[in-house]
């Protein structure tokens, strides 16, 4: 159910962004996120800021148990900081909301310099950018991403994950997109079943409007893990060169995987445009 919920509202940001993902050249939005970037400092996105704009919203039971752990933490020695913070990113991860996580992780990767610990760390931080709509924090949380997984790779330096996800980052937040495809395509050369580095890959693909190459990625993505983010990705791909039949498919796929009314109501109303 937890799972149903996450795909649920990456879909829905899917639906929101999809027109303005498509109508913007890569070199458009790699600019925008770079600026953004490069003039976010530090102290302006931190744990606070972005968790207390995670918590609006939120039911205050729930406000109440994950503020009740960060009091705990302002009080705890070092001992006990390891298992308060993974309480906390527990309860975060819980309610979807990565940001805070990203934070949690990279300061669990600071006690301890494990692996693992930055590579949650950067896949957080990516994931709460992705859809980010607020260029100056979108651009941050990615030059955090950016710094987390070059930590996991000075500790491992041929994890495909690690090297996956700062292939993406590379592609999403800087002015050299094509160092992060290089990445990428270095990934799936060794692993061409990578999710994440075809994901990744995938989306450049339709951002370029190579829609052909960009179905043969989410192909690959769903044959091994099929989810609705990806089937609408792979749908709107088909959609774009024509293949009706092909999209209607992939449309009801994400409607039934993400099983959300809003998204039920928005792919049938694209199936009827693409039956006429």
């Amino acid at each position: 159910m937890q799972q149903q919920a996450k795909q649920v509202i990456a879909i829905t940001s899917v639906v929101i962004l999809m027109g303005v993902l498509l109508a913007q050249p890569i070199k458009g939005l790699v600019n925008e996120n770079k600026e953004a970037a490069s003039s976010a400092a530090g102290p302006q996105v931190t744990l606070e800021s972005v968790s207390q704009r995670a918590k609006e919203g939120l039911n205050p039971s729930i406000i109440q148990e994950i503020t009740a752990i960060e009091a705990e933490l302002q009080q705890a020695a070092d001992a006990d900081k390891r298992s308060l913070l993974r309480q906390l990113a527990t309860k975060w991860d819980d309610v979807n909301k990565p940001a805070p996580i990203g934070f949690i992780y990279e300061e669990l990767a600071g006690l301890d310099g494990q692996f693992d610990d930055w590579l949650k760390a950067g896949d957080a931080y990516r994931e709460a950018y992705a859809n980010l709509q607020d260029t100056l924090v979108a651009g941050a949380l990615n030059e955090y991403a950016i710094h987390a997984y070059e930590r996991a790779l000075e500790l491992d330096s041929a994890n495909l994950d690690a090297k996956a996800g700062l292939g993406s980052a590379y592609v999403t937040g800087t002015a050299n997109p094509m160092a992060g495809i290089t990445l990428l395509r270095e990934v799936v050369n060794v692993d061409p079943t990578h999710i994440g580095a075809n994901k990744s890959l995938g989306l450049f693909s339709m951002q370029s409007r190579q829609f052909d190459l960009a179905i043969d990625r989410f192909n690959t993505v769903v044959s091994q893990q099929p989810d609705a983010e990806s089937y609408f990705y792979l749908a709107t791909s088909y959609e774009n060169i024509g293949l009706n039949r092909e999209a209607i498919a992939a449309f009801e796929k994400s409607r039934d995987l993400a099983a959300d009314p809003t998204l039920t109501q928005f792919i049938n109303r694209k199936i009827d445009e693409l039956s006429k």
